[in-house]
């Protein structure tokens, strides 16, 4: 899998927007389990809703372009 050399939003791993595609690049891990975390993180948590999360980061975090994968 290449990695993101930064934090941006996937080319390669998208559902919806590629945020949990990207951050799951940019730690090496595996873009269904860092979805599957983020969606139990996310229901377990009274305090912030997961979607707010999500929206945030989609908005703030940049499109990954081929430049942005290390080699």
């Amino acid at each position: 899998m290449a990695k993101l050399t930064k934090l941006h939003r996937s080319r390669n791993h998208r559902m919806i927007a590629g945020v949990m595609g990207g951050v799951a690049e940019y730690f090496g891990w595996s873009p269904n389990l860092t979805r599957i975390l983020f969606v139990i993180i996310s229901s377990a948590s009274a305090a912030v809703p997961g979607i707010l999360i999500y929206l945030i980061l989609w908005l703030i975090m940049p499109k990954a372009t081929a430049a942005s994968y290390a080699a």
